[in-house]
């Protein structure tokens, strides 16, 4: 987490959180229970693998289910499927549902819907932690190469 810390300390103007909290959030309702938010505010961060590489998704809780078909056109790819927990870990250096919502070095794609909320909240890379922060910091501090929605 000390690698995230530094990121968002490094912009000045970036306002966030983070919050420790004793048990995993699992999902994205798990999330918006513990912290009392609307569930389109929890923000996981997805990992996918392409024909092309990696790519991280950040996605609103009320998402519903990915459109792989609508992703493999925008990032024009041949495959794309979930990275599996080992290639995640390797990729991130985090576990399935703590991926910081901050990866500087995956190009990333954003569900347009987290700009609804001032904030939304998502991984910082560590287990029992959660980062609060606003989508637009989230815009400013990822490789984003396109959006969904």
């Amino acid at each position: 987490m000390d690698k995230l810390i530094s990121l968002l300390e490094s912009e000045h103007v970036v306002d966030y959180e983070v919050f420790e909290h004793t048990k995993p959030l699992q999902s994205a309702r798990e999330g918006a229970e513990y912290f009392g938010i609307h569930i389109g505010q929890a923000a996981p961060t997805l990992i996918l693998k392409t024909d092309k590489g990696y790519f991280s998704l950040i996605i609103s809780g009320d998402y519903g289910h990915v459109d792989f078909s609508l992703l493999k056109d925008l990032i024009q790819v041949e495959e794309i499927k979930l990275a599996r927990p080992q290639e995640v870990e390797k990729i991130t250096g985090s576990k399935v549902g703590s991926v910081s919502l901050i990866n500087p070095g995956i190009p990333t794609i954003l569900d347009r819907e987290l700009f609804r909320f001032p904030y939304v909240f998502g991984g910082t890379g560590v287990s029992n932690t959660t980062l609060k922060i606003s989508p637009k910091d989230i815009e400013k501090l990822n490789r984003v190469i396109g959006y969904i929605r």
